[in-house]
């Protein structure tokens, strides 16, 4: 079940996207549509137990930060997984901000909900258990590979691993191309003209 609870910025409304708001996009967001989404992602991570999903504001992901994780600042997305005992039933609980998802959406170029989908199938996949930042690469992989099964774009860790842009250097004028000359060879001195005089010696001649 997803519940949407916007920011107190945004109108009071929960449970339902329908609404737009001056500080969100949310108009573009359904949650059956998200529902749908969520239940095919969840199916392909290979989860059998429902997952619960909040939709709600950096203020309450950054309380939810520091309560269980120590880090006082607000995040994009947090994973709850429940006991192995009860994962059947219930796989774990996801708490998703609309706000930072909203701003990277407008970073990388898609829509708002294309963001939550993707912040859907990273929390999903911490629920199965896999975690990027302590394996080799194979919550990556699995990431990738799902991102192209459900038509998603870039996934978080393929951006967090993408090499950072280099600077741009200042613009310099183009220098003018020059041919390469092949080397000159130096000039062999010519031997100065001699004549034999009656002795039978050699002697320079003035040139």
């Amino acid at each position: 079940m997803i519940t949407i609870d916007p920011p107190s910025s945004s109108p009071s409304h929960k449970s339902t996207a329908a609404s737009s708001s001056s500080a969100l996009p949310l108009d573009g967001l359904s949650r059956s549509g998200l529902t749908r989404f969520l239940n095919r992602a969840r199916c392909s991570v290979g989860l059998a137990g429902e997952v619960e999903v909040l939709l709600t504001g950096d203020a309450e992901l950054k309380r939810l930060n520091r309560t269980f994780r120590g880090k006082n600042k607000a995040t994009d997305v947090l994973s709850f997984p429940t006991p192995a005992e009860i994962a059947d039933h219930n796989a774990g609980d996801l708490a998703i901000s609309l706000e930072t998802a909203a701003r990277q959406a407008n970073a990388f170029g898609h829509s708002l909900r294309d963001e939550i989908r993707i912040l859907l199938l990273h929390g999903l996949l911490h629920l199965s258990g896999l975690d990027h930042e302590t394996d080799s690469g194979e919550m990556a992989a699995r990431e990738a590979e799902l991102r192209r099964e459900l038509r998603l774009p870039n996934g978080l860790i393929a951006r967090t691993e993408a090499p950072k842009a280099q600077p741009k250097a200042a613009k310099q004028r183009p220098r003018p191309r020059t041919a390469k000359l092949p080397a000159l060879k130096k000039p062999t001195p010519s031997k100065p003209a001699t004549r034999k005089l009656a002795t039978g010696k050699p002697r320079r001649t003035r040139s």
